[in-house]
């Protein structure tokens, strides 16, 4: 650097302002004093939770070893020196869990709790719930209670319903990172799951000790990383931050009064003793001096008792303490339902009840009508107006669900607004702000209403005498009239969706409420008409859920006419919806709907629509032959498809997934003909899938044939090498020799892995998926390149044997596909022999025996009837039955190994004869003899507990032998019924064991 550089930097830092620089992780290693009096600062940069995290995440960090290959985080003095200084910023915030769980994410907190198991000395190996929290060390028995109490909390809070942020462009490179802990977190909320039994124990067992407790300061966690914790001081009993029973014993009621909470759903049982433990948590409340060490949040405690109280019935009148919710609750219990009704007319004067309350309660009778309680339709109408009263009281808007009541009144019902409203305001001398409110809302009612009968109830009323003066009550009655006679002048024959009152009652909210509920054209158009009367803005943005393909927003919003533009996306976008979920009448009626909209003025989104809708058509016949239909799709149908795949119009924009879907449907309904024959040439060239369902189709029509014919089927494999394949770049290293790097994004093929991926996912025909399956087996194995661990599959033969460029193939992505796309086979169907046995072959050659032999087993009852037939040697082949050893004898299942060796076309006997000799087997031994037919092998099994001196299995052994059926004398039908009858026990017995 020049020194006019140098000089122009200095100036530049000269004048910044001097803000002090944040202190870095690794300065806390350098300065064991640094860590103390940074937490002492008023403001530390970076603040506790920062330091935990940065702490952890440097400690956990993997290493890289000489051949560059990935190791787990070394147990060096760095890392446990990071480790301890993560506990003891937590030793200063004093455990505070609350603090914690707010600004770590699972993930961190169960790494820094373990740390503290570790450092705290808990005996490892051992369940928390086998230990005597009594007979431990007192900082010991602590550090088991605080994790445990974060397991339950931490339970309680995963079951509440999280906002879920919507990653920008910037943080899309976070993604991976984002899923990989949100995996981890995943994990360790089953373990905790499966394991909130033994932390509830742990916890129950530290209510029973009657003494204090001490938990780790940043003295004790130094003490331990010295030479005198071996002196045992950090295990005296004083060792460390007092923290007085009572208020522990607070503290764990409080959480273990959340964790049965929360299991009351399943357990009604619990609600009982998750309000006994919130009953302690209040009375130690009460008795205690100092919360110092208490950190519940009050507010949440009385909506637990609360609600505990209602739940359990534990709410009686005579009780002092007893709450409006209490009452409310009493009634519904009672089935007193008028009184219900009363209560909240009275509550409309006192307004004691929230809010909230009273539209929960309204939602819980609303849930029992749908449930089939129709009984109960008069009460939620009783209690929507009472609720409605209330909000225009408050000055509220007035909710959706009144004004749907008012579409359709009857008189009995319009009487009891009244009565409501008469009642709800004091009697003495009413507020001027609830007098002008209900005049407000008595106005509102007269113009909601279009019985001109009703209006004259409403206008008649003495309510409405006295609130409103003479002048508003003649205005208001006259505009009634001319509304009346307007709607009679102009009267014709238009559908129910125009029956909605255009009132200025109505405001825009609500209507942008119906309009995102709606799934009626005419209905939304109708809106549509009434927002843009009120308001000029883009209502195609009310919902951000509203989502139409990229390739048309431009089309769509450059339609000039706004309100057409706003019906046009809306209408396409809540019949994508549609299709999404399966609802494929509504998303007719939106896409007709739209196509005879926009045919109007524009030819090229006439062509989007029709496109659109047969997309629509083809996913709803590929849906019903998912559900088990066989109906072939009609031949206008089929006609349409082939003629999209031929369109070429002009600056048309056409998306991916409508080409993409075509394909599958005509490979689906094997139009192999079409797709091999009669496709133009040109098409093949431009569009991958149409390539693809060529080279498939023709692979398939060849099948089983000569070798000549096998050309295509080696074009198919060059096309899905080149899909799995990575460009490589030859980089020389800094030693001077020259590497291989792999870009694993840059993928050499017509498509992405992820794009073909997707596209054989909608595949159906089990021919194509067959013929995919053998491919990827074959280049699998290749890659792998172990003889001995091979998968097998249908068809290998007419696969290339070698690869000229194997670097090139991401091994990986071969994996990974080969095992998506069996799986995916089999959720289509479970039943297919040959899919099993690769599957299987999977499981096996990646080491796991169970699953492995549980899929042979499958593959073998699906073709016998569950074993009741001989399974075919085509099946169980020599290869499949030495598998099935193997993963017996992994499974230490020595007696199933030397049955299943009879099975083999030459019996195995040095294999059964080393599987009988060991000592321990994980199987249940002697009842498998008698599914031993081969008298060699009994003979051996007599002689082996002869010499071990165990007579009874010796008398088993011998007793199987002397079965008249196995005499060797007898003739060979007779002998081999004897083998069929016992193979066909044996399966089933191993069938019982494994599925």
């Amino acid at each position: 650097m020049s020194a006019e550089a140098a000089d122009r930097v200095a100036a530049a830092i000269g004048s910044r302002p001097g803000t002090p620089l944040q202190t870095s992780w690794f300065e806390f290693l350098l300065d064991v004093s640094l860590l103390e009096k940074h937490l002492q600062k008023s403001n530390p940069d970076p603040t506790p939770v920062q330091l935990i995290i940065q702490f952890l995440e440097q400690a956990s960090k993997p290493s890289v070893n000489e051949q560059n290959q990935v190791q787990p985080p070394v147990d060096n003095r760095r890392n446990r020196t990071l480790k301890l200084l993560a506990l003891k910023v937590a030793a200063h915030m004093k455990w505070d869990l609350d603090l914690l769980e707010k600004g770590l994410t699972i993930p961190v907190l169960n790494m820094l709790l373990n740390e503290l198991l570790c450092v705290s000395k808990v005996p490892p190996g051992v369940k928390h719930v086998d230990l005597d929290l009594s007979t431990l060390p007192p900082t010991t028995a602590m550090a088991v209670i605080i994790y445990n109490r974060w397991a339950i909390r931490t339970i309680v809070l995963s079951s509440f319903p999280e906002k879920q942020t919507k990653p920008g462009p910037h943080q899309m490179n976070m993604l991976n990172i984002v899923q990989q802990e949100k995996e981890m977190t995943e994990n360790i909320l089953t373990v905790l799951k499966e394991q909130a039994n033994d932390s509830i124990s742990v916890l129950e067992g530290a209510l029973r000790l009657k003494k204090d407790f001490y938990v780790h300061t940043l003295r004790t966690l130094d003490l331990l990383a010295s030479d005198a914790a071996a002196n045992g001081e950090t295990e005296s009993s004083t060792a460390g931050l007092r923290i007085s029973a009572d208020e522990l014993h607070c503290q764990v009621h409080y959480d273990l009064g959340g964790i049965f909470f929360q299991q009351g759903c399943t357990d009604q049982t619990a609600y009982e003793k998750a309000r006994d433990h919130f009953r302690q948590t209040n009375e130690l409340l009460k008795k205690l001096d100092s919360t110092v060490h208490v950190h519940l949040d009050e507010k949440r405690l009385a909506g637990y008792w609360n609600a505990c109280k209602a739940l359990t019935g534990d709410c009686g009148s005579s009780d002092p303490q007893t709450t409006p919710y209490d009452h409310i609750n009493s009634l519904i219990r009672a089935y007193n339902y008028q009184a219900v009704i009363e209560a909240f007319i009275k509550d409309n004067v006192s307004r004691s009840l929230p809010n909230h309350f009273r539209r929960s309660v309204l939602r819980e009778f609303m849930y029992k009508v749908q449930q089939g309680e129709s009984s109960l339709d008069e009460v939620c109408h009783k209690l929507c107006v009472c609720n409605a009263i209330r909000d225009a009281l408050e000055g509220e808007v007035l909710g959706v669900r009144f004004q749907q009541l008012l579409l359709k009144p009857s008189k009995r019902m319009v009487d009891f607004i009244l009565e409501v409203c008469t009642r709800s305001l004091e009697k003495d001398r009413p507020a001027e702000t609830s007098r002008r409110n209900m005049a407000i809302f008595m106005k509102t009612l007269c113009e909601s209403l279009e019985d001109l009968s009703l209006v004259f109830v409403v206008s008649s009323h003495k309510l409405f005498m006295e609130l409103l003066k003479e002048e508003e009550r003649k205005l208001l009655v006259e505009q009634m009239r001319k509304r009346s006679a307007t709607v009679n002048l102009s009267a014709k024959p238009l559908p129910s969706f125009y029956d909605i009152p255009a009132s200025a009652s109505v405001n825009i909210g609500q209507l942008e409420q119906q309009l995102i509920l709606l799934l009626e054209p005419r209905r939304i158009r109708q809106i549509l008409i009434e927002l843009h009367g009120m308001a000029e803005r883009p209502f195609w943005r009310v919902n951000s859920k509203w989502e139409v393909p990229p390739d048309y927003i431009n089309v769509i919003l450059g339609i000039k006419d706004n309100l057409t533009k706003d019906l046009v996306y809306i209408l396409m976008a809540k019949g994508l919806h549609c299709i999404s979920i399966k609802d494929f009448a509504h998303a007719r009626q939106l896409f007709s709907a739209c196509l005879e909209l926009v045919t109007e003025f524009s030819p090229k989104l006439r062509q989007v629509m029709l496109n659109e809708m047969l997309l629509l058509e083809v996913r709803a016949h590929e849906s019903m032959a998912a559900e088990g239909s066989k109906e072939r799709p009609p031949p206008d149908l089929v006609s349409r498809v082939r003629g999209y795949l031929e369109m070429r119009i002009h600056d048309l924009p056409l998306r991916q997934v409508v080409g993409e879907e075509c394909v599958a449907f005509m490979l689906n309904w094997r139009e192999n003909d079409y797709l091999t024959l009669q496709v133009p040439p040109s098409l093949v060239m431009n569009n991958p899938y149409i390539k693809l369902g060529q080279l498939l189709a023709s692979t398939c029509k060849e099948l089983p044939g000569p070798k000549e014919s096998r050309r295509t089927a080696k074009e198919l494999w060059d096309v899905v090498v080149q899909i799995c394949s990575v460009s490589i770049q030859h980089k020389r290293n800094s030693d001077g020799r020259v590497g291989l790097i792999k870009h694993r994004e840059s993928s050499m093929g017509i498509l992405h892995r992820s794009k073909f991926i997707t596209f054989v996912k909608k595949l159906r025909e089990p021919l194509v998926l067959t013929t995919l399956i053998s491919l990827f087996v074959r280049l699998h194995s290749i890659v792998r390149d172990d003889i001995v661990n091979e998968v097998t599959a249908e068809h290998l033969s007419i696969w290339p044997s070698s690869l000229p460029n194997i670097q090139a193939v991401d091994v990986e992505a071969v994996a990974v596909t080969v095992k998506e796309l069996v799986s995916y086979a089999l959720t289509l169907n479970p039943n297919n022999q040959s899919w099993l046995i690769t599957q299987a072959d999977i499981y096996f050659v990646t080491n796991q025996y169970s699953a492995a032999l549980n899929l042979y087993l499958q593959a073998g009852a699906v073709c016998s009837d569950f074993f009741t037939k001989a399974v075919s040697p085509d099946v169980y082949t020599d290869q499949v039955l030495k598998r099935m050893i193997k993963c017996c004898s992994m499974m230490n299942c020595h007696t199933q190994v030397a049955v299943l060796c009879q099975f083999l076309r030459e019996v195995d006997y040095m294999t059964a004869f080393k599987a009988l000799q060991e000592p321990n087997s994980h199987d249940a031994m002697d009842s498998f003899y008698d599914y031993i037919w081969d008298v060699t092998i009994l003979e051996y099994l007599t002689h082996i507990h002869h010499k071990r001196g165990e007579t009874e299995k010796r008398q088993i052994a011998i007793k199987a032998i002397g079965q008249t059926e196995l005499n060797t004398s007898n003739p060979e039908e007779v002998l081999q019924l004897a083998a069929q009858k016992r193979k066909k026990r044996f399966l089933q017995a191993m069938a019982k064991l494994y599925f």
